[in-house]
């Protein structure tokens, strides 16, 4: 795997835990189980990813963001229809026994009892846990984002949400997006961003969240503009320059703005009211971690990670990331 080159200090990891949790899952075979039968693919499958951030990544700090709420209220009060279709018919109670937020979100059966696990894990290493009560993961990862002054920033996702993050100021945030698994991860920053999509390049972050309000995004419940899709939508905030300059010419009537485009988006303009808040992350939320985001020279637990490596019969997963973590405490 080619990285680009890393500039200034070593970086702070911020993780999309879930997400990366739910690729492990569908990644690794329910095959492999604890002697009681319980499924660990997740588990596995996130530790030897964690092992593979700090070997490669080598970030000083490191943070697994979690979801505290996987659909804020006041996302759904502005849009009703965000992620209602993943809503679950009854709370999960596995999930709820753990604390982990209203756990009303779909989970494969064979998944939730997993969860409690991988956390129980992070706690036993020393590595940081964070969460924002009635907040997702990714306004965890943007509150941290928008405090970071020291640090290049890495976030680690499949999620595209997150590409509204790269900057280069003040100092660098780039998303290592493993949509298509580790080794095929990509390194993108607002010039990559700006590449693919069509962006601005002197504002690429938050180009890409307002071409994704105007595209929408079913999986997220967001129904866009009508007609206008990921080209149009880059194609239009590149000539306005923002989206609200766009949405004030249309309904200016402004000659600039392609008929069709224009009728929709005046007659999407409450949802265009609505949709920044539920589309852009939140830099403001009240995150709470478990320690400190630095990278542990060793293990806080080593007996616990040793009883909950046999007790779920985790195989080299905690010994690889054990490996990993002595090894950047050695500087190798």
């Amino acid at each position: 795997m080619v990285w680009q080159a890393r500039t200034m200090s070593a970086p702070i990891a911020l993780l999309d835990a879930a997400g990366l949790y739910f690729r492990a899952f569908y990644a690794l075979p329910e095959s492999l189980r604890a002697p009681d039968g319980t499924p660990v693919n997740a588990v596995r499958g996130f530790l030897d990813t964690v092992a593979r951030i700090v070997t490669d990544r080598r970030p000083s700090r490191l943070v697994a963001c979690l979801d505290a709420d996987w659909r804020p209220q006041f996302r759904v009060d502005l849009l009703p229809s965000y992620k209602a279709h993943r809503v679950a018919e009854q709370p999960d109670p596995v999930l709820l026994a753990a604390g982990l937020g209203q756990a009303t979100e779909e989970v494969p059966d064979t998944l939730s009892p997993q969860i409690p696990i991988i956390i129980d894990l992070m706690h036993a290493f020393g590595l940081c846990v964070a969460e924002a009560d009635g907040f997702e993961a990714d306004d965890v990862i943007g509150t941290l984002t928008a405090r970071e002054t020291a640090d290049p920033v890495e976030v680690v996702t499949g999620d595209r949400d997150l590409f509204q993050l790269v900057r280069d100021e003040p100092t660098p945030a780039r998303v290592i997006y493993v949509g298509k698994g580790w080794a095929k991860a990509e390194v993108l920053g607002p010039a990559e961003i700006a590449e693919r999509y069509g962006l601005p390049a002197d504002r690429a972050g938050d180009g890409y969240a307002e071409m994704a309000m105007l595209r929408g995004d079913p999986s997220d419940g967001l129904p866009g503009v009508a007609g206008i899709g990921e080209k149009t939508a880059a194609k239009l905030i590149t000539q306005f320059g923002s989206l609200d300059a766009l949405v004030r010419a249309a309904h200016d009537d402004d000659p600039a703005v392609p008929k069709r485009a224009k009728t929709s988006i005046v007659a999407a303009a409450d949802y265009l009211a609505a949709a920044p808040k539920v589309v852009r992350v939140v830099t403001d939320a009240p995150v709470e971690t478990s320690g400190p985001d630095a990278v542990p020279s060793a293990p806080a637990d080593p007996d616990r990670i040793a009883e909950l490596s046999e007790k779920w019969n985790l195989g080299q997963s905690t010994s690889r990331l054990l490996a990993a973590l002595e090894k950047h405490a050695a500087g190798t």
